[in-house]
């Protein structure tokens, strides 16, 4: 029988959206507000969600203290109170959207989540905005 649990979490961070191969005008065009050459900040929110089978012995299907520790230590301590384009690898090429936020996590949580785990992001940027990987059909 499968089943889902769900963890929240946190992480407040700066960025800015910007193509440097685009003029300034263009720029500010696209991206607005969130193009501020000295950065602006989020409080982020996100929703990890983990589906497969119930562990007979547990009763679990995964330990959400595990889970806890997993999304502290490798996305949480990565990202809270950071400026994602000077500070994170991942995002000194390219912009650290919403949308790639969360796939970067997705991609962090795969590599420390056996396989038999669907894993799920939801990461808001806004009360009102967010985003999800992988999308639902």
């Amino acid at each position: 029988m499968r089943i889902s649990i769900y963890r929240w979490g946190h992480f407040n961070a700066a960025h800015r959206l910007h193509n440097s191969s685009w003029s300034d005008k263009k720029n500010q065009e696209v991206f607005g507000k969130c193009n501020n050459p000295n950065y602006h900040g989020h409080n982020y929110e996100m929703e990890i969600r983990l589906t497969g089978e119930i562990d007979e012995e547990t009763g679990y299907l995964f330990d959400l203290s595990v889970l806890k520790n997993i999304i502290t230590q490798y996305v949480e301590d990565r990202y809270d109170h950071k400026n994602l384009n000077l500070d994170c690898p991942e995002f000194k090429e390219r912009n650290p959207s919403c949308e790639l936020i969360c796939i970067e996590i997705y991609k962090i949580l795969r590599e420390h989540i056996d396989e038999k785990y669907d894993v799920g992001v939801k990461l808001w940027e806004t009360p009102r905005n967010y985003v999800m990987y992988p999308p639902e059909n």
